[in-house]
């Protein structure tokens, strides 16, 4: 099968697929907590259950982030859950004029 036309990735995916720059941002923002909450719990080999313990939420919430349930959670929510795991999370800002 030839492809006859390709559409350069702009660098955020969800902006690619046609969501708002700003909505592609959160959703960006929050997808990248949500791969460190996984790869904690991954690392640590963690049940949900003691993940829960540790990011100080319940079971049901771990269970969405883990299945990817993006729409579950705001970004503070993800930060607190790293935060009480001890994980920092850091900022960055680009293209400030």
């Amino acid at each position: 099968m030839a492809v006859e036309h390709v559409t350069p990735a702009g660098g955020n995916v969800f902006e690619d697929i046609g969501f708002s720059a700003e909505e592609a941002e959160n959703l960006k923002i929050r997808s990248t907590l949500m791969l460190a909450i996984e790869r904690l719990i991954e690392a640590e080999g963690l049940t949900q259950q003691r993940a829960a313990a540790l990011l100080g939420t319940t079971q049901p919430r771990v269970s969405d982030v883990v299945r990817g349930k993006i729409d579950e959670f705001t970004i503070d929510s993800l930060v607190n859950m790293l935060a009480n795991a001890g994980i920092h999370v850091d900022v960055r800002v680009s293209g400030v004029r």
